[in-house]
C-alpha cells in the first residue's frame, strides 16, 4: 500500500483535523489514537508541511483563531460562533470532570425535563417539510395530540458536548454506586441513569432533521456516535450497528466509533457481513485489521495487510502492538516478547496493552523481565488498570495469589470492564480453590467481552472441578468455537466427553485437537497459559494414548494398537506417520475445512523423547503381544521399558514373565 506524496499530505491534513475535532469534543483516547498515527507518518519535506496543515488559516479580520477548527454548514458555523463563549465555559468543566455542570451550560435539567416527560414516537407521521433542516417541526402536532418539544437551537457540537458529558456523568454515578468488586452485592446490574435522557434527546432532534425520505439533513456524524454508543449499553446491537455505520460514513477518522463497532461484533461471519457496508478507506482497513485480532485470526492476509500498514505508519504504537498480538495469536511467545521489548524501547511511557505483555511473560515464566515491567508500570502510573493487572500477573507467578487478586480488584475499581481483570482475577480464585468466586469473575469477563475465549474456558474448567460435565462441555465448546485450531480447546471438548461416556464424540474431539495443534509451527506453549511445551512438529503422547485408551474402551482393539503405536513413535519423530495421519484427516476434517492444514504439515524429524504417556502405551503393547502369542515382540518392548526408568518394576516382570512363556513354549517344542 503505497501512498503518493498527495496522498499522504491529505492523510496527514486528516488526522491533524481528527485531533483536534475529537479533542473539542472531549473525545480523548480517539484524538490520542489519532495524533499517535499522525506523529508516526515518516516526515517527506518539512518545509512544505505547514501547508498541509489545516490548523493554520487566519481569519480575515487577522486574529487567531480560538477554535481551531471551522465548519462547512454555514448555519453551523454561525450557532458555533455564537455560542464559542459558552462552549469554552463547558469543556473547561468538563476537562475538569464536573460533567453535570459542563451538560447545564446548554442543557439545563429543566429542559431535559421538560423533553423526558413528552413521549416520543418515531415514524412518517412525526416528520415534516424537510426544507429549512426541519425548522417548522418546533411547532407541529403529534399523532397523539401532544406537541412536540421543544428543542433549543444549539449547534451539534455544543449538543454532543452536552450530552455526552451527561453519558459520562451516569457512568461516574454508576461507578459510585456499585458495590465494592466481588463484593455480597456486587451484581454487576448497576446501569447508567442517564442514557433514557440522552436516547429521548436524541431521538427527537433525530426527527427533526429526517426528511420523508429517511435521510439526516446536515448531520456530522458525532450524533450518530452517540446514539450508537447509547443503544450498545442498553443492549440493542443491531440497531447501534446501523447507527454507527452511519456515523462513520459521515464521519470515518472518529477511531472511538469504529471501537464501538468492534465491540458489537462477535464472529468472522459478523465482520464480513458488514464489511460492504462501511466506507473504504485507510481507517476501515485499520479497523478490518483491529477486528480480525480480537477475534484471533491469524492468517497470511492479516500479516499482509499490518505489514502495509506498517510501511505507511512505520512507528505506530498502536500498529506495533498488533504486530505483538498477531504473534501472540499463533502461539510465537518469542516473537511477541520480542515486538513488546521494541514497543516500550519507542514508547517508555506508554501503558497501553501491556497488560497482554505481562500474559506473555507470565507464560514463558521469565520472571526477572515481569518483575522489571511491574515496576516500570509503577513508576509510570500505579493506578491503571494496566499497571495493577501487570502487578498482579507478576505476584501470580511468584504463587502469591492473595496478592494477586487484591491488585486484579484494584484494577476493576479504577475500571470495571478492564476484561484482564476479570478473567486473571478469575484464574487466581481456581488457584485458592474458591470455586463460586472464580464462576462469578468469568461470568463477568464474558459480560464485558463475549470473546474472550479464556473466560469461557475458565468457567469450563471450574464446572469440570465441580464434575458438572455438561455444563463444563457446553463453555469448553463456546471457548473452541472462539478457537477453532488452538488444540487445548479441543483437548478439553474431547475429555469432558470422555467422562460423559461419548466416547465416539470424543475421540472426534481429540482428533481434532491433534490437527489443531498442527496449525501453530511454534507450538511453544498453550495459548492458555498453562506452561510450554516444545513438540517440534510431533503429535501430543498424552492426546493419542487418550484416543487409544477410549477405542480399548469401545473394545476397537486394532485402532487402540495404531494409536498406542503412534503414541510411542512420538519418542522419535512423526515423520513415518502416514497411514495415521490421513486416518485422522478423514475422520475429523469436514468438507469446509479444506483449506486448513493437516496433521502432517508440522511433521520434524525431532520427536518427544520418553514420557509417561509414550512409557505407558509401550507397557500396553507389550501386554497386548503376550495376549496374541508374540512373545519376541513383547520381550523387545519389555526391555526397552526398562531402559526408560518410567515402569521399571513393572516391565522386569513382565520381562520374566515373557521368559517363562518363551521357555515354555520351548519345552513344548
Amino acid at each position: 500500500m503505497a501512498l503518493t506524496e498527495r496522498d499522504t499530505a491529505q492523510l496527514r491534513a486528516a488526522l491533524q483535523e481528527a485531533v483536534v475535532k475529537c479533542s473539542e469534543r472531549c473525545l480523548y483516547q480517539s484524538a490520542k489514537w489519532a495524533a499517535e498515527l499522525l506523529t508516526s507518518i515518516p516526515p517527506t519535506d518539512e518545509a512544505s508541511e505547514p501547508e498541509d496543515s489545516q490548523m493554520t488559516e487566519v481569519p480575515p479580520d487577522g486574529l487567531p483563531p480560538i477554535v481551531v477548527t471551522g465548519n462547512l454548514d454555514p448555519e453551523e458555523a454561525q450557532l458555533e460562533a455564537k455560542e464559542i463563549n459558552q462552549y469554552l465555559l463547558a469543556k473547561s468543566f468538563f476537562d475538569c470532570r464536573e460533567f453535570d455542570r459542563c451538560a447545564a451550560v446548554f442543557l439545563p435539567d429543566t429542559v431535559l425535563s421538560g423533553i423526558l416527560s413528552s413521549t416520543s414516537t418515531r415514524g412518517p407521521e412525526n416528520t415534516t417539510n424537510p426544507k429549512g433542516k426541519g425548522k417548522a417541526r418546533v411547532s407541529s402536532g403529534r399523532a397523539d395530540g401532544k406537541l412536540a418539544p421543544i428543542l433549543p437551537k444549539l449547534s451539534q457540537k455544543s449538543i454532543f458536548l452536552a450530552l455526552y458529558a451527561k453519558y459520562m456523568s451516569g457512568e461516574k454515578k454508576k461507578d459510585e454506586d456499585s458495590e465494592m468488586v466481588m463484593g455480597p452485592h456486587d451484581g454487576g446490574n448497576t446501569t447508567n441513569k442517564q442514557l433514557v435522557t440522552i436516547s429521548r434527546y436524541l431521538e427527537n432532534w433525530f426527527q427533526e432533521h429526517t426528511t420523508e425520505a429517511g435521510e439526516v439533513v446536515g448531520s456530522q456524524g458525532w450524533l450518530e456516535y452517540l446514539y450508537g454508543m447509547v443503544l450498545a449499553k442498553d443492549k440493542s446491537e443491531e440497531e447501534a450497528m446501523r447507527w454507527l455505520i452511519r456515523s462513520v460514513h459521515l464521519y470515518p477518522m472518529n477511531w472511538g466509533c469504529w471501537l464501538e463497532m468492534t465491540s458489537l461484533i462477535g464472529r468472522v461471519e459478523d465482520l464480513n457481513r458488514i464489511s460492504p457496508h462501511l466506507p473504504q478507506n485507510i481507517v476501515s482497513f485499520i479497523f478490518h485489521l483491529h477486528t480480525s485480532l480480537e477475534l484471533y485470526q491469524s492468517t497470511p492476509n492479516l500479516s499482509n495487510s499490518l505489514d502495509q500498514l506498517l510501511s505507511i505508519f512505520p512507528t505506530s504504537p498502536f500498529l506495533l502492538t498488533c504486530l505483538a498480538l498477531l504473534a501472540y495469536h499463533i502461539k510465537d511467545f518469542l516473537a511477541a516478547d520480542a515486538h513488546f521489548s521494541n514497543l516500550l524501547a519507542l514508547h517508555p511511557h506508554r501503558l497501553d496493552s501491556l497488560d497482554h505483555y505481562s500474559n506473555i511473560l507470565y507464560v514463558m515464566n521469565l520472571r526477572p523481565k515481569l518483575s522489571f515491567l511491574a515496576h516500570l508500570c509503577s513508576t509510570v502510573d500505579k493506578f491503571r488498570p494496566e499497571s495493577c493487572v501487570v502487578i498482579g500477573n507478576y505476584y501470580s507467578l511468584l504463587s502469591s495469589h492473595e496478592k494477586a487478586v487484591q491488585y486484579f480488584r484494584r484494577a476493576l475499581t479504577l475500571d470495571r470492564s478492564c476484561l484482564s481483570a476479570w478473567t486473571l482475577m478469575g484464574h487466581e480464585y481456581v488457584e485458592l480453590k474458591n470455586t463460586h468466586a472464580a464462576i462469578e469473575s468469568y461470568r463477568r469477563a464474558v459480560d464485558v467481552n463475549r470473546r474472550d475465549y479464556r473466560a469461557w474456558y475458565g468457567l469450563g474448567q471450574t464446572y469440570e472441578v465441580l464434575e458438572m460435565h455438561a455444563y463444563a462441555l457446553w463453555y469448553y465448546k463456546r471457548a473452541a468455537g472462539l478457537r477453532p485450531w488452538d488444540g487445548k480447546m479441543w483437548m478439553a471438548v474431547g475429555s469432558c466427553l470422555q467422562k460423559m461416556g461419548r466416547e465416539i464424540e470424543g475421540i472426534k474431539a481429540l482428533k481434532r485437537a491433534l490437527l489443531a495443534d498442527s496449525y501453530y509451527d511454534a507450538g511453544v506453549g498453550s495459548s492458555f497459559g498453562s506452561g510450554g511445551r516444545d513438540k517440534g512438529g510431533a503429535m501430543d503422547p498424552e492426546v493419542l494414548l487418550q484416543i487409544a485408551g477410549m477405542y480399548e474402551r469401545m473394545e476397537e482393539m486394532g485402532e487402540a494398537k495404531a494409536y498406542m503405536e503412534m503414541c510411542v513413535a512420538q519418542e522419535e519423530g512423526a515423520a513415518d506417520m502416514e497411514a495415521s495421519v490421513i486416518n485422522i484427516h478423514a475422520d475429523s476434517q469436514s468438507s469446509d475445512d479444506e483449506s486448513r492444514p493437516t496433521a502432517g504439515g508440522a511433521s520434524g524429524d525431532r520427536g518427544t523423547g520418553v514420557t509417561a504417556a509414550t512409557s505407558k502405551a509401550r507397557m500396553w503393547l507389550a501386554k497386548f503381544a503376550m495376549r496374541m502369542g508374540d512373545y519376541t515382540r513383547a520381550m523387545q518392548l519389555a526391555t526397552e521399558l526398562c531402559q526408560d526408568g518410567v515402569e521399571v518394576e513393572e516391565a522386569k516382570a513382565l520381562v520374566r514373565e515373557v521368559r517363562v512363556r518363551l521357555e515354555i513354549g520351548s519345552g513344548d517344542g
